[in-house]
């Protein structure tokens, strides 16, 4: 112990990547970075858009949702190993007759960013996951 004082911004890791299972589906998990308070702030600042509003004749700032969304994905899905095509069609309407339902949907930033705005349950438990700090903190 140093009588210096310690710097608590010195402490803090700015990102942690950790490896949950999705537990709907055996052999599915999903890479899941942290995002602090500072990363969501700037995300939300990104994806604000300001119009006119004629009706209150002010700028009216509100959240793109949809760019909310990709941008998000992009900072906190950062991988996935086992998302079966026969998962897929639990959690989607999607056609793949094509595919072997045991073959696994490779990771890829389109392939998260469609998943977390199509699969509703999906993207509900990524922001519980990302939100619950013991997620990171615990040694896994």
């Amino acid at each position: 112990m140093t009588d210096t004082p310690v710097s608590l911004k010195s402490l803090m890791v700015p990102k942690k990547v950790v490896s949950i299972d999705y537990p709907e589906f055996d052999g599915f998990s999903v890479n899941i970075s942290y995002l602090g308070r500072e990363a969501l702030q700037a995300i939300n600042k990104r994806c604000e858009v300001t119009k006119w509003d004629k009706k209150t004749h002010q700028m009216v700032t509100n959240l793109d949702m949809e760019k909310f969304v990709k941008e998000y994905t992009k900072q906190v899905i950062v991988g996935w190993e086992g998302l079966k095509f026969s998962y897929l069609e639990k959690i989607l309407l999607v056609d793949v007759t094509d595919f072997n339902p045991d073959d696994c949907l490779p990771y890829t930033e389109d392939n998260a960013v469609e998943l977390m705005l199509e699969a509703k349950g999906f993207d509900e438990w990524v922001m519980s996951m990302v939100s619950d700090l013991q997620n990171f903190t615990q040694n896994k």
